[in-house]
Protein backbone atom coordinates (compact mmCIF):
# COMPACT_ATOMS: atom_id res chain seq x y z
CA UNK A 1 0.00 0.00 0.00
CA UNK A 2 2.48 2.35 0.92
CA UNK A 3 4.53 1.60 -2.80
CA UNK A 4 1.50 2.10 -4.45
CA UNK A 5 0.71 5.41 -3.13
CA UNK A 6 3.97 7.29 -2.75
CA UNK A 7 6.74 4.92 -4.84
CA UNK A 8 4.90 3.50 -7.86
CA UNK A 9 4.36 6.43 -9.88
CA UNK A 10 7.53 9.00 -9.48
CA UNK A 11 9.23 5.09 -10.27
CA UNK A 12 7.55 5.35 -13.32
CA UNK A 13 8.50 8.88 -14.37
CA UNK A 14 11.94 7.66 -13.12
CA UNK A 15 12.34 10.21 -10.27
CA UNK A 16 12.32 9.88 -6.32
CA UNK A 17 10.12 10.65 -4.29
CA UNK A 18 11.77 13.77 -3.15
CA UNK A 19 12.49 14.72 -7.20
CA UNK A 20 8.93 14.54 -7.77
CA UNK A 21 7.62 15.89 -4.95
CA UNK A 22 9.76 19.11 -5.47
CA UNK A 23 8.65 18.55 -9.85
CA UNK A 24 4.91 18.33 -8.55
CA UNK A 25 4.99 21.32 -6.00
CA UNK A 26 6.69 23.20 -8.39
CA UNK A 27 3.92 22.81 -10.74
CA UNK A 28 1.14 23.44 -8.79
CA UNK A 29 2.40 26.71 -7.33
CA UNK A 30 2.89 27.57 -11.02
CA UNK A 31 -0.44 26.87 -12.21
CA UNK A 32 -1.80 28.77 -8.81
CA UNK A 33 0.12 31.81 -9.93
CA UNK A 34 -1.02 31.48 -13.62
CA UNK A 35 -4.81 31.09 -12.04
CA UNK A 36 -4.48 34.11 -9.89
CA UNK A 37 -3.08 36.03 -13.40
CA UNK A 38 -6.39 34.97 -15.16
CA UNK A 39 -8.77 36.09 -12.80
CA UNK A 40 -6.72 39.57 -12.17
CA UNK A 41 -7.17 39.82 -15.86
CA UNK A 42 -10.66 38.85 -15.84
CA UNK A 43 -11.36 41.80 -13.46
CA UNK A 44 -8.76 44.39 -14.65
CA UNK A 45 -8.78 43.13 -18.85
CA UNK A 46 -5.90 45.44 -19.56
CA UNK A 47 -3.52 43.11 -16.68
CA UNK A 48 -2.04 40.00 -17.00
CA UNK A 49 -3.16 39.17 -20.74
CA UNK A 50 -0.96 36.65 -21.25
CA UNK A 51 -0.17 35.08 -17.91
CA UNK A 52 -2.31 32.44 -17.86
CA UNK A 53 -2.03 31.00 -21.47
CA UNK A 54 2.28 31.53 -21.16
CA UNK A 55 1.53 29.27 -17.54
CA UNK A 56 -0.05 26.51 -19.51
CA UNK A 57 2.00 25.96 -22.93
CA UNK A 58 5.23 26.60 -20.10
CA UNK A 59 3.87 23.86 -17.91
CA UNK A 60 2.65 21.75 -20.98
CA UNK A 61 6.02 22.05 -23.04
CA UNK A 62 7.84 20.76 -19.72
CA UNK A 63 5.35 18.13 -19.30
CA UNK A 64 5.43 16.50 -22.69
CA UNK A 65 9.73 16.99 -23.16
CA UNK A 66 11.65 14.83 -21.85
CA UNK A 67 9.63 13.99 -19.08
CA UNK A 68 6.21 12.92 -21.27
CA UNK A 69 9.31 10.69 -22.88
CA UNK A 70 10.58 8.80 -20.18
CA UNK A 71 6.97 8.06 -18.92
CA UNK A 72 5.41 7.16 -22.47
CA UNK A 73 8.39 5.03 -22.78
CA UNK A 74 8.07 3.28 -18.85
CA UNK A 75 4.07 2.63 -19.74
CA UNK A 76 4.64 1.24 -23.03
CA UNK A 77 7.69 -1.23 -21.11
CA UNK A 78 5.13 -2.43 -18.85
CA UNK A 79 2.26 -3.12 -21.33
CA UNK A 80 4.92 -5.48 -23.10
CA UNK A 81 5.63 -7.31 -19.71
CA UNK A 82 2.13 -7.88 -19.57
CA UNK A 83 1.43 -9.52 -22.66
CA UNK A 84 4.26 -11.66 -22.02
Amino acid sequence: MFRRLFLDHPADVNESYAAHFRTATRFGLLMIAGGLGAIVHGIVPALFQTTGSRTVKRLHAEMNGARGRTRDANVEMKSVEWVI
